[in-house]
């Protein structure tokens, strides 16, 4: 789309429909281009535009967050680590924290892009970024540790012997956004996809803002960013984002991380603390069961919608069921209708469990299990979120018959 967001479905079609209608293309023959000199050129009838994308994105940084406040605070004796992942953002970071900042070159990991990664999964989370969730539980570690992964549109946000979930992260965002130069006006209203913890609501209903919950997927965010709905969003799969862009920006959230540390003064682990104190902590984890026929994964998801009408009002495991449904979302900007969306059930005590398929196809599938538990006070919050969703977890494992349609007893992996 014009502004760089993802198309809506009528896009696609629309372009799809004038595909049919091709009959053919051209192509042109070009000399080896010095893609390092930026500037405009002309070859030929075409004009080929070279441009330096990192001091672009730099400048804008530069625009929305106060680096001089952020190079005073590394100046002062506090360290980050930045972990590229052998990654796009490799350079993107050299430029910014590196040249720009002040930090050492030392606190970048894995800066150099390569074409294999170097053998490294760019995922930034607990499982594919041990290294950095390692040096977050050493002696001493740094009081901001970040990665992004393959094309820098997520992040990992840790601090000292503190992993933040992506939920707890968009919510602290929000919550400290008067902190942010380019932010101290406020947003609009915040989104995040159906999965993601609530944690972000509960902030956007104590400063009067409007919460959107939306399918998973970018581009429900792009329309209501685009509508003018929302300056924030964020989802359980470590992306988060406002309206510079209509992408993930998961360097853009390292820097705001920076900027709020620097502003507020506190360590991370003290401004999470202090947040759940508030807010209360939603503990949250996602469980995956890797089920190796998609048939039997699609029966399971039958068998659970067809349950859904006998589970509202139910009081399993201390608390009842006020919402049993299959996610439907109607956009509030052009109306699109997305059904099937992901299976809710939403308790009276603060918890919740959503189901939702991933890569259906005919080798097999991915059931995600999302558990979420919200807790107002000690010493609840303090628990391990493992030992805080655990019951949570065998409870949605029995209540969608897992081990009767899979054969699976444990999940695959908890992230």
């Amino acid at each position: 789309m014009p502004t760089g967001g993802q198309a809506p479905e009528q896009v696609t079609e629309d372009v799809y429909r004038a595909s049919t209608r091709l009959t053919g293309y051209r192509h042109a023959v070009l000399p080896l281009l010095d893609l390092g000199r930026t500037g405009t050129r002309r070859v030929g009838d075409v004009t080929i535009e070279v441009v330096d994308p990192v001091a672009d994105y730099a400048a804008l940084m530069e625009s929305l967050f106060d680096f001089q406040r952020i190079a005073d605070w590394l100046r002062g004796g506090h360290r980050i680590c930045f972990d590229a992942m052998h990654a796009v953002t490799g350079p993107y970071a050299r430029r910014i924290l590196v040249e720009r900042l002040g930090a050492p070159v030392e606190s970048l990991l894995h800066a150099e892009p390569l074409p294999d990664f170097g053998g490294l999964h760019p995922d930034p989370n607990p499982i594919d970024a041990a290294q950095l969730v390692a040096a977050s539980r050493a002696p001493g570690a740094p009081e901001l540790l970040a990665a992004s992964d393959g094309d820098g549109d997520r992040n990992m946000i840790l601090g000292p012997d503190t992993f933040v979930s992506p939920g707890d992260s968009v919510a602290l965002m929000l919550a400290g956004m008067h902190h942010i130069p380019g932010y101290r006006a406020g947003v609009p209203g915040v989104a995040r996809s159906m999965p993601t913890s609530r944690a972000l609501d509960v902030v956007a209903a104590s400063l009067g803002l409007p919460c959107y919950e939306t399918p998973t997927g970018w581009r429900f965010f792009c329309n209501l960013l685009e509508a003018g709905r929302i300056g924030l969003c964020g989802e359980e799969s470590f992306g988060t984002s406002s309206a510079h862009c209509r992408e993930k920006d998961g360097l853009w959230a390292v820097l705001f991380w920076l900027n709020l540390l620097a502003a507020d003064g506190r360590t991370l682990p003290a401004i999470l603390a202090d947040h759940w104190g508030r807010f209360g902590r939603h503990h949250y984890q996602r469980w995956d069961y890797v089920i190796d026929d998609a048939g039997r994964a699609g029966d399971l998801m039958t068998a659970l919608r067809d349950l859904l009408p006998a589970l509202r009002g139910t009081n399993p495991a201390g608390g009842t069921i006020q919402t049993a449904d299959d996610f439907h979302y109607r956009d509030p900007v052009d109306g699109s209708e997305s059904a099937h969306q992901g299976v809710r059930l939403v308790f009276d005590n603060g918890c919740r469990i959503v189901y939702r398929l991933s890569g259906t196809g005919t080798a097999g599938a991915t059931l995600r299990v999302y558990l979420e538990r919200h807790v107002a006070r000690a010493p609840d919050i303090a628990l391990p979120t493992g030992r805080a969703v655990q019951s949570l977890g065998d409870l949605a494992a029995q209540l969608a018959r897992i081990v009767h349609h899979t054969g699976l007893g444990a999940p695959t992996g908890r992230i």
